[in-house]
C-alpha cells in the first residue's frame, strides 16, 4: 500500500507528520500488509518549505495518482514562505480559517489580519502549479483514495473538486466549504468512499488511525493507538448507514437539551 503525502509551499507540517507517523507505525505490528509512505509534490524531488518558519520537508517524487493507493492532502499554515522572518507557528492560524477570511467568514485563532490574508494566497498559489490537475486525477482514479487534514479539503474545494461530496474541515471553515458546493458534515472524520476528510489539525491523528483501521483492520489500529498513548476521538461519519438523521430529530434534540437546563 503506497501512501503519498502531498507537500506545497506553505503546507502545515502537523497535518503531514501526524497521520504519516500513524501509518508508518503499522509496520511494527504486521508483516501481512506493507505500508510505504512517500513525501511528494507537484514538481517532483525538491525541498518544500512549510508555513512554519525554518521547517521544511523534502519531497522525493512527483505526486502520481496511478501509483498511489492513498493520497493525503494537508492544509496550510503561517505566511507565504520567504515573506519575512516573523512567520507564526502552525498553532497561530489554520488554512481553512484563513480561506474563510477571504470569503468574509473570519480568521484563524490567534491570527492577525495580515496573516489571515496570507493563508488563502498560499492555497491559491499551490493551485497555480500542476497540483490541481494531479488531485483531480487522484479523485478520478478508481483505485485511489484521497484524504485531507484541516484546510486540505478547502484546497480541493478551491480547485472545484468537492461539489456534491460529503466533507469536513476546521469548524471555522465549514461555511466556506459549503459555499464551494460541498455537502458539509460537522464531524471530526468524514468517510465519503474514495474521499476521507478530517477537521482541525489534531484530527490528523484520528484520520490516520481510521485509515489504518480501514486498510488493515482494528487490531493494528488499536496497537498503534496504544503505542502513541492516544485514543481516537469522535465518531466517523459514513454515507452508508442503516438509519439517517431526520430533520424533526434536530428539533426534538434541541427540546431535550432545553428541558435539561430548566430549574426543577
Amino acid at each position: 500500500m503506497l501512501v503519498q503525502f502531498v507537500l506545497f509551499d506553505g503546507f502545515d507540517p502537523m497535518d503531514v507528520i501526524g497521520p504519516l507517523e500513524v501509518l508508518s507505525a503499522a509496520r511494527a505490528f504486521t508483516d501481512e500488509v506493507t505500508i510505504t509512505v512517500e513525501l511528494v509534490c507537484a514538481e517532483g524531488d525538491r525541498e518544500v518549505p512549510s508555513g512554519v518558519h525554518g521547517v521544511s520537508l523534502r519531497a522525493v517524487a512527483r505526486l502520481d495518482p496511478d501509483r498511489a493507493d492513498l493520497v493525503v492532502v494537508p492544509g496550510a499554515a503561517g505566511r507565504l514562505p520567504g515573506h519575512g522572518e516573523d512567520q507564526p507557528g502552525a498553532e497561530a492560524v489554520c488554512a481553512d480559517a484563513g480561506a474563510g477570511a477571504s470569503a468574509g467568514v473570519g480568521v484563524g485563532v490567534g491570527a492577525d489580519a495580515d496573516t489571515a490574508d496570507e493563508i488563502p494566497a498560499i492555497l491559491a498559489r499551490a493551485l497555480t502549479t500542476e497540483l490541481s490537475k494531479l488531485l483531480a486525477q487522484a479523485l478520478a482514479a478508481p483505485a485511489t483514495t484521497v484524504a485531507t487534514v484541516c484546510g486540505g479539503s478547502l484546497l480541493l474545494a478551491m480547485a472545484g473538486l468537492l461539489h456534491g461530496r460529503h466533507a469536513t474541515t476546521h469548524h471555522q471553515g465549514l461555511d466556506v466549504l459549503a459555499a464551494a458546493g460541498a455537502r458539509v458534515v460537522p464531524g471530526r472524520v468524514v468517510d465519503d468512499g474514495d474521499l476521507v476528510t478530517a477537521g482541525g489539525v489534531t484530527s490528523g491523528l484520528d484520520l490516520g488511525l481510521y485509515l489504518l483501521e480501514r486498510a488493515v483492520g482494528p487490531q493494528i489500529a488499536i496497537a498503534v493507538e496504544q503505542l502513541f498513548a492516544y485514543e481516537r476521538r469522535g465518531v466517523v461519519w459514513r454515507d452508508q448507514a442503516p438509519a439517517r438523521v431526520s430533520a424533526a430529530s434536530h428539533t426534538r434534540a434541541a427540546g431535550h437539551a432545553s428541558d435539561a437546563v430548566q430549574p426543577r
